[in-house]
């Protein structure tokens, strides 16, 4: 594996808004919203099961890059 190789698969494994959404059955646009100060006029409640949804993701690209690593290493 090369230097570019490499970098394009870190970087690639950093879970977007749009992969929250995606995961929660949500729109992006709900996330964005959610992610605002709750003060806002167009701030959303996040999705009742955003904490399983980036949970997932994170175990995802977690197991993804220990991968990485792995073979990095080695």
């Amino acid at each position: 594996m090369d230097f570019p190789e490499a970098s394009d698969l870190l970087t690639k494994s950093c879970p977007t808004l749009a992969d929250i959404a995606r995961e929660a059955g949500v729109s992006s646009g709900l996330i964005r919203q959610a992610r605002l100060d709750p003060k806002a006029s167009s701030y959303r409640s996040p999705p009742p099961n955003w904490r399983q949804a980036i949970a997932k993701l994170a175990r995802g690209r977690a197991a993804e890059l220990e991968r990485l690593a792995e073979e990095l290493e080695g």
